[in-house]
């Protein structure tokens, strides 16, 4: 038995059942009989607003109260799920009973609208597809849409496609070609169907218009027209009227009329109105200098296409003849270094009247450099006056005018063509006198620089241009295999690839040659600037990274906020913005603790060091141009903060390799630390030991003392711990002083010569050296020789020849020293002292 709510049950039925149908036995599920269900008072409480099951206590059977919809209680939803309980007293239990109700096809298809409408371009292409409008059914799964059909029909197919969703949709595709003219519309019948049992359908209507696309040319009612007119017949009287039709609808079938290639003198005599096709006399009709008339009119629809009639016009003679002008030669074109009274051209002027009305004369127009000559039988020669020039006026339209002596005096033009021919008199000229392009570094070979262009104010041959590059020299270098010139067009290449670091400019001298005889030419200077691009990263001077000397720096301990550190020096091979730099720091060992200057490099402290910072510190310097895009690099410095900096005697106790390796073990600060504090305090004990010695004798001050070292000004009495520990082991250190600030900077700091382990002793006031601590006078000889070294100053050359000999001297100092003590060949196991000392970045002055 449970307490409170129990179990659950679930039930599925179909919807649209009706009243009282069985949904379940829940006896079964409740494991409890019928009298016991009954004694219980067993109960159905519904969980929604509506009570749609009943329990029957004496059977135990859960009926259906009122019929369920699903679409209309759970529309879309899935899984529909109605939720009831079923409570029994004594003791007191509570079932959840979840009735599913599984839907089946009760709905139709339908369609948003009963009719859609499409309109199509009749010239729509093939396989063109349009998409239709899905149908809604609000059953579900099988039951919902799964196919979609029209009716058959010689133009459209329907392509049905399947979503991933499960969905369906339909597209119409064009399968044949339409044709307004033949079927204008279409009427089909688009059917969706459901895949339930019996399957339902809805329908739509589909109503396609097919719209007109030009596709039928103009028809003239006949293609030929004559008519006769009179000759002097006044203007706007009607001649003709054309007619032509079109099959097509709309602005397909508007038809506007036009003349098509007629001669000048129907357009003089003649006007044709674009509308309604009528032509009309629009000038002076004379028969004697037309006869007749024959000229193209053209219908033209609203899409573009056109056809063509013929109109011939017969004049009819009236006696008004004017003179005629007739021309017998003409020397067109005329070449434009003829020289004066050259005949242009012969023509004679006849009037066909009789009398004095045929009797004519001839002149010409003013200020021209021809004039007219007579000559018999009314003929006239047309000669030069003056030189011409093609260049300025390359031809003419020469108006004779021929008038006869009748009254009213009666008077005709002819218009004479005399187009000037074309001598090589002009060399070509180059825009401009000087040509300056601009030409990116890292280019692409064949990359088209810029264009020279040179006009010749000559024609045809004469005035074809061909360009060429004279000879040059770039970088030492012919100009022929950095730039290419088109010989046609005059368009300038690069032949190869330019790097701006080793060539920022050059010019070329560009040669420009005409095709006349004899050919003319001229030439320009074509300079050409090379652009820089951000191709190089920035090289970092200073500190070198070639990873042979380490950047090392130190730092005091006493340090305050701002302390100059060092300075990162980069360059860049780039010009312009392309080589302006920033630095920034990417990384540190300790956040907060350094900045970087953006604009100098400087790296400086930020806030006072204090005794919790790290003693081995690394920073990753980045720099960066300002180029599109910029180009970065970085620089690792390693810092080691350090205590009593400015002291030149100080002594360093070697830290172990495993525990310098782990930057962010903070045990080596402490020991440092420590080692500092007692090799101070020891100091001076050691002062105190050393006058001790001379007044007491050295058997005495070796029994009495705790450590059995020689007396030095650097070497402490007593290396123990200040809280009682031992250095377990000898440490090494190696210096370097930097003169590249006005502070003491520690360049580098790391293990190198020994210092004797102090071991407590197994008594208490009893210690003595760990090794050979009897031999005592070994160790006083060891540290009078390294007391002797620490007392001599030493002497920096900043330069790297001073540098060098330093070294030299350094190490032959060591070797004359090596010998002598008992470190040296034959000693017994103490290495000399060698000394290494500069300014520089990767020299190191060294203990040993």
């Amino acid at each position: 038995m449970c307490g409170g709510m129990c179990e659950s049950f679930l039930y599925l039925m179909p919807e649209e059942k009706k009243s009282g149908f069985l949904v379940a036995n829940v006896l079964k599920d409740l494991n409890v009989d019928v009298k016991e269900l009954s004694a219980r008072g067993a109960r159905l409480v519904s969980k929604s607003s509506k009570q749609y099951f009943q329990l029957d206590s004496h059977s135990g059977d859960l009926l259906l109260k009122d019929r369920i919809d699903r679409e209309g209680f759970c529309g879309q939803k899935d899984p529909c799920i109605l939720i009831s309980e079923i409570v029994l007293e004594n003791p007191l239990q509570v079932h959840r009973v979840e009735v599913q109700i599984e839907d089946v096809n009760d709905n139709s298809p339908h369609f948003s609208k009963k009719e859609f409408l499409l309109e199509i371009p009749e010239q729509t292409p093939l396989n063109t597809r349009f998409p239709l409008e899905s149908a809604q059914d609000a059953d579900r799964e099988e039951n919902a849409v799964q196919n979609y059909t029209i009716n058959p029909n010689d133009h459209f197919k329907l392509d049905v496609q399947s979503h991933s969703d499960s969905s369906k949709s339909a597209e119409l595709v064009l399968g044949r070609q339409l044709d307004r003219e033949e079927n204008a519309q279409f009427f089909l019948i688009l059917s969706a169907i459901d895949g339930g049992t019996p399957k339902r359908t809805g329908t739509a209507k589909i109503v396609i218009h097919v719209l007109d696309t030009n596709d039928n040319v103009p028809q003239f009612q006949q293609s030929l027209y004559k008519v006769k007119l009179v000759e002097n017949s006044q203007p706007s009287t009607l001649v003709a009227k054309v007619e032509a039709t079109d099959r097509d609808l709309g602005s397909n079938a508007d038809i506007t009329y036009s003349f098509g290639q007629v001669p000048e003198n129907v357009l003089r005599s003649f006007e044709l109105n674009k509308h309604t096709g009528e032509l009309s006399v629009a000038g002076t009709i004379d028969y004697e200098e037309d006869k007749n008339y024959a000229m193209n009119i053209k219908a033209t629809d609203g899409g573009g296409l056109s056809a063509y009639c013929k109109v011939i016009v017969e004049v009819q003679d009236r006696n008004d003849n004017a003179p005629e002008v007739t021309v017998t030669s003409i020397n067109s074109p005329f070449p434009e270094d003829s020289p004066p009274d050259t005949v242009v051209a012969l023509f004679s002027v006849i009037d066909q009247d009789s009398g004095e009305n045929g009797r004519t004369s001839c002149n010409t127009e003013a200020n021209l450099p021809f004039i007219l000559k007579t000559s018999e039988n009314n003929y006239y020669q047309l000669v030069t006056q003056q030189p011409l020039d093609r260049e300025r006026v390359p031809e003419y339209n020469i108006t004779l005018t021929a008038t006869d002596w009748g009254s009213p005096r009666l008077t005709s033009t002819r218009i004479i063509y005399v187009q000037i021919s074309d001598v090589n008199d002009n060399a070509p000229a180059f825009e401009k006198p000087l040509y300056e392009m601009q030409l990116w570094e890292n280019n692409i070979p064949g990359l088209l620089i810029g264009l020279v262009q040179a006009k010749d104010t000559d024609k045809d041959k004469n005035a074809k241009v061909t360009y060429s590059l004279l000879p040059g020299k770039v970088s030492d270098q012919p100009v022929s295999s950095y730039v290419s010139i088109n010989s046609e067009t005059g368009n300038l290449y690069a032949i190869r690839s330019v790097d701006y670091e080793q060539v920022k400019n050059f010019h070329v001298t560009v040669r420009a040659v005409d095709s006349g005889s004899p050919p003319l030419s001229s030439q320009v200077v074509v300079q050409v600037v090379v652009m820089d691009e951000n191709d190089n990263a920035p090289f970092i001077l200073y500190p070198l990274q070639n990873g042979t000397s380490p950047s090392n720096d130190l730092v005091p301990r006493g340090a305050e906020s701002g302390y100059l550190v060092t300075k990162v020096v980069a360059v860049d091979r780039d010009s312009g913005q392309n080589s302006w730099l920033s630095y920034e720091l990417l990384k540190a060992t300790e956040p907060g603790l350094f900045s970087v200057g953006v604009q100098n490099g400087e790296v400086k402290t930020t806030r006072p060091i204090s005794k919790r910072d790290t003693i081995k510190q690394k920073l990753i310097i980045g720099v960066r141009d300002n180029g599109h895009p910029p180009q970065s690099t970085s620089a690792a410095l390693n810092i080691l903060l350090v205590d009593g900096f400015s002291d030149p005697y100080m002594k360093m106790v070697e830290i172990p390799k495993e525990e310098v390796v782990g930057e962010e073990d903070r045990t080596l600060t402490m020991y440092l630390v420590i080692c500092l504090a007692v090799i101070s305090s020891i100091f001076l004990v050691s002062m105190l030991a050393f006058v001790a010695i001379k007044i007491h004798k050295r058997r005495k001050f070796i029994d009495n003392s705790a450590l059995n070292f020689p007396v030095g000004p650097n070497f402490p009495v007593n290396c123990e711990d200040t809280d009682g520990g031992s250095l377990s082991r000898a440490y090494n250190y190696e210096v370097c002083l930097s003169g590249g600030s006005l502070n003491s900077e520690f360049k580098f700091l790391r293990p190198l010569f020994p210092v004797f382990s102090v071991e407590p002793a197994q008594n208490q006031g009893d210690s003595r050296i760990s090794g050979n601590c009897a031999e005592d006078q070994t160790r006083r000889q060891v540290a009078e020789n390294i007391y002797e070294r620490f007392s001599h100053p030493i002497t920096v050359d900043p330069g790297v020849e001073g540098r060098k000999t330093y070294d030299k001297k350094a190490r032959g100092a060591a070797s004359e020293d090596a010998a002598a003590r008992p470190g040296g060949p034959g000693g017994t196991g103490n290495q000399p002292i060698t000394a290494n000392a500069n300014l520089g970045q990767n020299d190191w002055l060294s203990y040993q």
